[in-house]
């Protein structure tokens, strides 16, 4: 088929990369050149990139809704359908109506769960058991289009939000190929059930919640890899928890139990949370159990 490819992030990458070996990819649209590094150089999307490397016809525009020029470059184009990953942008009803076959979305949830710009990481910081992915016909609503595939799995025990979204796209990249294989003879379903909704995350996601049990910190801590991170205060300074594991025991929320060698050992709502590797602001990633001794944490140090 002839495919247009909506993405921006690194993450849509590996589904731009899977599209040419069975269809002829005509068109590629991603977000416009954004300022990056210390000297905030305009420097172009991962998908842009990959998309000059190889060739690809590719438009960057700035909005969609009422822009002319790319709606007509995007019917030039002529596509049968497109597929979308993580654009970042909503589409209106002009552009969805261009492709015979419409927008196909490959959403990591298990739709209506989740709808929304960070599926995975919510579903990590609500502990949730199960997640999936799923191919969606987009509509104009929020992720709300009738589904032509879904795929169900567990969430593993130590995964964070970077295994796991890779995990479900890369699956997400089998459904989607084999939804165009038989896209003129499908028909999607609606989806049912409770919807959800998974905003983009805020710097303060990242806060370690010594009130909350162990466990939900640690489901935290997964969820917001590899942004913002976790991270608490001592001494009035940010540092950043790379590593924790929730252990059993019991202490007053925040308040170091011990200091051995393998970590620090913090009370929590619920549990123990053993900090196994932390970064103090403006220095190197260190154990734990260095930081402590380095910045006098001991028992009864209150971190916030």
């Amino acid at each position: 088929m002839r495919v247009a490819f909506f993405g921006t992030p690194a993450w849509s990458v590996p589904v731009l990369e899977a599209l040419p070996r069975r269809h002829q990819v005509v068109l590629v649209v991603t977000q416009p050149d954004k300022p990056q590094g210390r000297g905030l150089r305009p420097a172009p999307s991962p998908v842009a990139r990959y998309a000059s490397d190889h060739g690809l016809p590719l438009l960057k525009p700035g909005r969609l809704r009422g822009n002319r020029e790319f709606l007509e470059a995007f019917r030039a184009a002529s596509p049968e359908v497109a597929v979308t990953a993580a654009y970042g942008k909503v589409l209106p009803k002009e552009v969805l109506e261009v492709p015979p076959y419409g927008f196909l979305n490959l959403h990591p949830s298990l739709l209506p769960k989740y709808r929304g710009p960070a599926p995975v990481p919510w579903a990590l910081i609500r502990g949730e058991r199960e997640t999936g992915v799923s191919i969606m016909k987009t509509e104009e609503g929020l992720d709300t289009g009738p589904l032509y595939a879904v795929w169900r799995t567990e969430i593993l025990p130590h995964e964070d939000a970077v295994a796991l979204s890779e995990r479900l796209r890369d699956k997400g990249i089998e459904l989607l190929l084999e939804v165009l294989e038989r896209l003129p003879h499908l028909v999607p379903v609606p989806q049912e059930g409770e919807a959800s909704y998974a905003p983009l995350l805020t710097k303060e996601e990242g806060r370690v919640r010594f009130e909350e049990s162990a466990e939900a910190i640690f489901n935290r801590h997964r969820g917001v890899q590899p942004w913002p991170g976790s991270y608490f205060f001592h001494g009035g300074r940010r540092v950043k928890a790379l590593r924790m594991r929730p252990e059993p025991g019991r202490g007053e929320p925040g308040v170091v139990q011990a200091v051995d060698r393998e970590g620090v050992l913090v009370g929590t709502g619920e549990g123990l949370l053993r900090l196994l590797e932390v970064q103090p602001e403006g220095r190197r990633p260190m154990p734990a159990a260095d930081w402590a001794r380095g910045y006098g944490v001991g028992p009864g140090t209150r971190l916030e």
